[in-house]
């Protein structure tokens, strides 16, 4: 089996932070996404990882090189955007996909823990039943607004899929997971240049009765926006934090120094006298905290400084952030990389410091600084 992740989106639901890092390289319980998902890979017996590659590639490729986990990683690279079904063709040459041998599609902003073994096993059965295309991956929303709809009978066929429907009532609950199961026949579903799948391929399908699905009901997270990953890290904390925090190595914690699970705290970083940390909170390796500060409910990057009596509430910050003495970043803010934020400065709820910037001045209403 061969697995194929479509990495090349622009990330535009999560700038600031995504102006200067791809999304599959954004850190969840500080491990970058990308490397949840190849870990994954490599113990379900896949063998060659194909990244489709466009904005930021090169970061991309530096993370990965040719190597990892023991998986073999390629690249099929986009010149232009091509939606979601035109990097599918594109990496057909470069997957060199032989008779009988499967292919693994996942979206590069899903943080699940899809069993691959049983998708695996749900697509062997309908192939050598109904002679399946493909099948997808469902999970159950109580929303489904913003995804692809899909309606199946009692086999698991597809009779409808319906990409983002404009009303909530009367349509099914379960939506397209974003891991799908094919074979080489699935490229001659697809034409070069820009396509959607969801659009122009799956209905085509689904009226053939090649579509199938696999109902998932474990982990499953659309990490397309800061909100959704935001709850990425937290819920990654209540699963390997709640009791007790998890403290990597090298780590300076001076006296009174109080860390609230669930947090985790990254190596080589330190935090001074008095300072209050969690709880719901990541804080990056290569970290420096100073006296008396409070940090909860927020995801700090690497590389980051906070000067005393400084304070951060449900936030992110980007890496390489440096921050003054005395400043408060207020609920829903968005701080970009390599921001610089002098002291005493007050940020109110929901500003997104743009990437670089030098913040001297209080912000008291939500904004935009760019």
């Amino acid at each position: 089996m061969k697995a194929l992740i479509l990495a090349g989106g622009y990330g535009t639901r999560l700038r600031p932070l995504s102006c200067t890092k791809p999304k599959l390289l954004f850190p969840i319980a500080n491990k970058p996404l990308l490397e949840w998902v190849l870990e994954r890979l490599s113990g379900v017996g896949v063998s060659t990882v194909v990244l489709a590659v466009n904005y930021r590639a090169d970061m991309i490729r530096s993370f990965c090189g040719d190597e990892k986990y023991g998986l073999k990683i390629l690249y099929s690279q986009e010149k232009t955007p091509l939606g979601t079904g035109g990097p599918i063709k594109l990496a057909e040459k470069v997957l060199s996909l032989e008779e009988g041998e499967k292919l693994l599609i996942l979206n590069g902003d899903i943080f699940s823990n899809v069993n691959f073994d049983e998708l695996k096993k749900v697509h062997d059965e309908q192939v050598s039943r109904w002679g399946a295309v493909l099948t997808l991956t469902l999970f159950e929303v109580e929303d489904p607004r913003r995804y692809g709809v899909v309606e199946t009978n009692q086999d698991g066929k597809v009779l409808k899929f319906i990409e983002k429907p404009e009303q909530k009532e009367g349509v099914s609950k379960n939506i397209n997971a974003g891991v799908y199961l094919t074979d080489q026949r699935i490229f001659g579903y697809l034409k070069e240049g820009r396509h959607s799948i969801e659009r122009e391929v799956f209905p085509v399908l689904a009226e053939q009765g090649l579509l199938f699905g696999y109902k998932h009901t474990g982990l499953w997270m659309d990490i397309g926006k800061i909100e959704d990953y935001m709850a990425a890290n937290f819920k990654v904390l209540e699963q390997t934090a709640k009791n007790q925090p998890k403290i990597g190595e090298n780590v300076e914690l001076a006296s009174n120094v109080k860390i609230i699970p669930p947090t985790i705290i990254g190596s080589n970083t330190k935090i001074g006298e008095g300072s209050r940390i969690g709880p719901y909170t990541v804080i990056g390796e290569n970290v420096s905290i100073g006296k008396s500060c409070r940090i909860r409910e927020s995801v700090l990057f690497s590389g980051i400084t906070v000067e005393s009596g400084s304070a951060v509430t449900s936030s992110i910050v980007g890496d390489n952030v440096s921050m003054g003495e005395n400043v408060r970043i207020g609920k829903g803010s968005v701080i970009g990389e390599g921001v610089t934020i002098a002291n005493n400065v007050k940020l109110a709820s929901k500003v997104f410091v743009c990437p670089y910037k030098e913040v001297n001045f209080s912000v008291l209403r939500s904004k935009h600084i760019m």
